[in-house]
Order: C-alpha cells, then structure tokens, then sequence
C-alpha cells in the first residue's frame, strides 16, 4: 500500500513538474515574441537609421532574436532564440522558433540588451533555413546588412547573400558580423506554442495556422514589409 502511495505521489509530482515546465516554457515563448514586435517596431520608426527599404521589402523572411546577451549570447556559450517568419504566396507564415549559437561574432559582444534581426535575402537562403539545420559562413551565405533609408551597397549583396544581419543596441542599428553560427529550430518553444511538434519546414512553407498568441509577431513583420515595399515605390514613383 505504502509502496502504491508513493509511486502515485511520485507520478502526480512528475505530472505537476511538467506542467509548470510547460507553463513557464510558453510565457517565456510568447515573452519573445512581444519582444520580437517592439524590435520591428523600432526598425520601423527609424527609417534613416535603420535597415533601407529594398532590403527590408525582398526579404524571404525575417528572424528576430531579442535581448540576445540577456538570452546567453556570452563568450564561451553563444546561444540565443528566436522567431521567424517567411513570406508564401497567402502572407507571412506563422512563427517558427529557432535556436541560434556557437559562431564568430562581431563587435556587439559584452553589450548587455543587444537585438539580432537577420534577413533571407535568396531562394538559396530560404531552402537552407528550411532544413532545420542551418550553418552560415562568410562565403556568399551570410555579411552584414547595410543601414540607412537606401543602400549604397551594390546589388550584387543584395542578390547573391544569403543572410543580411543586423544587430540593435540602445536604439541603433548596425549591420553585424555573423560567421559559423547554426540556426536550428527551438524544440521546446514549438511545442510551448502550437502544442505539439512541427516540423520547421511545415510551418514556414505556410502550412500551419497561426495562434492567436502569435498573431502580433506575423502582423508586424507583415506590417514592417509592407511599409517599406510602398515606401520603395513611392520612392521609385519620384
């Protein structure tokens, strides 16, 4: 009997434990995603000092990583997460959660609240993303993202860079050094979100439903390309 009593207390605290794991696993989830829109939001109010227009409006998709220094990106440990979203032919997708570590980084580090945006500029860029295992080099896969309303750099990063980044500290953008990092998907914050795992690739492709918890995140990156694909045009218009 005393035997029975405890392996049901034990399996009662077990189930207890995980739900507060799960709980907690999805507020600090949806916590980044809330963070991840006021770094949009930034992007957005600060056109001249911010990512230029044609960059922001070919981009295939977007991930933010906010408070990377505060998330672990330290010397010894690099490691941070993140949300992303592409463009398909119906809209921006739902959130996919990536893990982002290991890698050379620029001079941002030791910066304490320090965003990382980084931009899929290509079709090559994208199917990379989508193998769930992505690893960037200086190689034509990744540089760092020129500033400003316009860019004065050539088309040439434009067309053949895979990965344009970006990083934010105290308000100011400037393009970041980002060599060797892999982006992975976040297991965890998945699971948090949508309930159940899903596979990268499905949900970045279009194929999974938006929740609601994430329902700002897609509206300000669908909102921040759109403003700089008019802003484009008008320009183009004048």
């Amino acid at each position: 009997m005393k035997k029975s009593m405890s392996l049901l207390l034990m399996s009662l605290l077990g189930l207890a434990g995980t739900c507060a794991w799960a709980s907690s696993a999805r507020e600090d989830t949806v916590d980044r995603m809330q963070k991840s829109v006021e770094v949009l939001q930034s992007i957005m109010s600060t056109p001249d000092k911010g990512i230029p227009e044609e960059v922001l409006s070919g981009a295939k998709c977007i991930i933010v990583v906010p408070d990377l220094i505060k998330g672990g990106f330290i010397i010894g440990g690099k490691h941070g997460r993140g949300v992303a979203s592409c463009r398909t032919p119906e809209g921006w997708s739902a959130p996919a959660f990536v893990s982002v570590g290991g890698g050379s980084w620029g001079l941002q580090i030791g910066v304490e609240g320090v965003d990382l945006v980084m931009l899929v500029m290509n079709d090559r860029g994208l199917q990379h993303l989508l193998s769930s295992k992505f690893e960037m080099t200086g190689e034509g896969s990744v540089a760092a993202g020129p500033v400003g309303r316009h860019t004065s750099a050539g088309t040439d990063i434009l067309l053949n860079t895979e990965v344009l980044t970006y990083s934010r500290s105290k308000g100011v953008f400037a393009g970041l050094t980002l060599e060797g990092a892999v982006i992975e998907q976040d297991n965890d914050s998945t699971r948090a979100i949508y309930g159940h795992h899903m596979m990268f690739r499905t949900i970045l492709s279009g194929h999974a439903t938006t929740p609601e918890s994430a329902e700002a995140f897609v509206k300000a990156v669908s909102e921040a390309g759109h403003q700089a694909h008019v802003a484009e045009a008008r320009e183009d218009r004048q």
